[in-house]
């Protein structure tokens, strides 16, 4: 039986490495330089990945299940890695240990000091991971009819009740428009086109720079042919608000 498997032009390839982001089965990874199919068997042939690659390198073939199965590279197997995984939660876990993989899961933050696990302190309100803006899932579960909080990485060292101000009963993303490399417009927009959101907020630093993240999302919005409300919240350098 056929079935579609990622087919990767090593020639067009420029090692920017955003299909292996873009890659919830760990099936693609860099040797030499440029992007490899690791795994056949561990391609799952949606093709999510196709849209990050911004040379046009990778395509959607058939090939039979017998062959798809074989390895593509002389490489060590993914180690199954629980960030590549979906997953619902009921407490949040300790996110320090383990595998900062860039899969999706659902947080469900423990509302109450006795819910939460000993020893981790005031409860958090994230409630998904990842939570850079180039590496969350745009199909994630979690952004059906979700609120969405887009923050410039900065706000929540300023902003010392960040979590419960800002982040609690939302999804968050964050982004530093200055430091990253390309524009989020297009994440954004893909995120904006394929879920039901029900509000977006977004909070930025004063500095000029912050800016982009703004102008990322009214182009998304644009880009996306949806109206979603959204707010803009302002934060000083000096942890206040300036303007909500």
């Amino acid at each position: 039986m056929a079935r579609k498997i990622i087919k990767i032009d090593r020639e067009k390839c420029v090692g920017c490495g955003l299909c292996i982001k873009a890659c919830h089965q760990s099936a693609i990874g860099l040797i030499d330089g440029k992007a490899t199919l690791l795994r056949k068997d561990y391609c799952d042939g949606l093709g999510r990945c196709l849209p990050n690659c911004p040379v046009g390198a990778l395509t959607l073939v058939e090939q039979d299940e017998e062959t798809s199965s074989a390895p593509t590279a002389p490489v060590s197997p993914p180690t199954g890695c629980p960030g590549s995984q979906s997953r619902s939660l009921n407490i949040a876990p300790n996110l320090t240990g383990g595998c900062p993989g860039s899969g999706a899961k659902l947080l469900e933050a423990a509302a109450t000091a006795n819910e939460r696990p000993a020893g981790t302190g005031l409860p958090s309100n994230l409630r998904q991971w990842p939570v850079q803006i180039k590496l969350v899932p745009a199909n994630a579960s979690y952004f059906a009819d979700a609120h969405l909080l887009i923050a410039a990485d900065c706000c929540a060292y300023a902003y010392a009740d960040f979590h419960r101000k800002f982040m609690k009963n939302k999804i968050t993303l964050i982004g530093c428009p200055k430091l990253d490399e390309g524009d989020y417009s297009e994440k954004l927009a893909e995120i904006i086109r394929e879920n039901d959101l029900t509000s977006i907020t977004v909070v930025r630093m004063e500095v000029p720079c912050c800016a982009g993240i703004v102008n990322a999302l009214k182009n998304a919005l644009s880009k996306s042919g949806k109206i979603v409300p959204w707010q803009i919240v302002t934060l000083g350098t000096e942890g206040t608000i300036l303007e909500d």
